[in-house]
């Protein structure tokens, strides 16, 4: 089975990615972030990427599809820049499966 790729923010930040063939979808306040990273998940989407200020904004929502498997979802900067929490989880979780931090 093939999963879908989405990605979830503010129009100028992933506007980009439809070039590359994932499904965009707009999301501006953490209701419709929420909203949305719930259906896609329901979708059959395998990972979402969701900007970092959204995902600043909806904590409880990623936290709970950290405890799953599918879908993955990752923060990403948007295009003012990185607010460095991406980065911070994928150092987490990488920690959690290694043992301890190797970036």
């Amino acid at each position: 089975m093939a999963y879908k790729i989405g990605v979830v923010g503010d129009k100028d930040s992933i506007l980009p990615f439809k070039i590359l063939g994932f499904n965009i979808f707009y999301a501006s306040e953490a209701k419709e972030a929420r909203r949305m990273v719930d259906q896609l998940a329901k979708e059959n989407y395998g990972i979402i990427y969701l900007t970092e200020p959204l995902g600043k904004l909806i904590p409880e929502t990623i936290e709970r599809y950290d405890q799953v498997v599918q879908p993955a979802v990752i923060l990403i900067p948007n295009h003012l820049g990185s607010l460095g929490i991406g980065k911070k989880r994928i150092q987490q979780n990488v920690e959690k499966a290694v043992g301890q931090n190797i970036l």
